[in-house]
């Protein structure tokens, strides 16, 4: 079954204001592969995993209806009370069991959720719930990030943050494997479907501030794992990163923006109008 991670309700809150959302550009990347062999309009793309919805609501423009689930309620409580969008509701279900018929979904995503899931069975799940010529999207940001600030050394800023990654590797869990980007190869690998695409290498960037990234990396399911065993070491962990990065900045407030670049993978796969 699948793993179940960010179910509490201060994990949903922090999850919500400080997680970053895949940027238009590369929503769009989606689109455009689904649009190669469907024309306008688009009725129903299902979002799974969707935590508190941040990319649930980049697919409403492009879908008459958009329907995000996950299995924890804090989360969905999170999502809701962000979406204003008409279009979107919200449902709790398994990934793998989801509340759609047969071949009833355009569009089936699955944004930074999938490396949590019953992998194959919920393959197989897409598989059933998606309408022929209807399109699966999993995507995933990779520990891959690059911070940088005027006149400040890009490499002595993410010397630093490789260090921290470093720090909370012994948290990451065993259900990831070494490295998630290989169970999403394995995946694309899997999938017997002839049109389909791979990338892994979409850099995605966003100002912020040095607290918020500081905020996003304790969402981390590794730092979250270090704060359920250590409370006082995850605080002291990430309170020296903040001022070791301040330091390298030299600045004195941890509201300073700095830009964050993430990179993206990506693997996007059609249903065949005949299996």
């Amino acid at each position: 079954m699948a793993l179940r991670l960010f179910e509490g309700k201060e994990h949903a809150a922090s999850y919500c204001k400080y997680r970053i959302s895949p940027s238009d550009q590369l929503i769009q990347r989606v689109i455009d592969f689904f649009e190669k062999q469907r024309t306008r309009p688009f009725e129903l793309a299902v979002d799974v995993g969707c935590g508190s919805g941040q990319g649930t609501v980049m697919l409403a423009k492009h879908f008459a209806s958009v329907v995000g689930t996950d299995v924890s309620p804090a989360q969905l409580e999170e999502a809701s009370l962000h979406a204003k969008e008409p279009n979107i509701t919200y449902r709790r279900c398994v990934a793998e069991e989801l509340p759609f018929a047969d071949n009833s979904v355009d569009l089936v995503t699955a944004m930074s959720a999938f490396h949590w899931f019953d992998r194959p069975r919920f393959l197989q799940e897409a598989h059933r719930v998606l309408n022929p010529n209807g399109c699966l999207a999993l995507l995933n940001y990779t520990l891959s990030m690059e911070l940088s600030y005027p006149d400040c050394s890009v490499d002595a800023l993410n010397q630093v943050c490789k260090e921290l990654y470093a720090a909370l590797n012994p948290y990451r869990s065993s259900h990831l494997g070494a490295n998630s980007k290989d169970l999403y190869r394995e995946a694309y690998e899997s999938i017997p479907y002839p049109d389909k695409e791979w990338e892994d290498c979409v850099w995605v960037r966003k100002p912020m501030t040095l607290s918020s990234f500081i905020g996003f990396v304790q969402s981390f399911s590794s730092y979250q794992a270090l704060l359920r065993e250590d409370p006082q070491k995850a605080a002291s962990l990430s309170q020296d990163f903040c001022q070791r990065l301040m330091s390298i900045m030299q600045v004195t407030s941890a509201e300073t923006e700095v830009v964050v670049a993430v990179k993206y993978l990506y693997l996007l796969a059609r249903k065949p109008l005949e299996v």
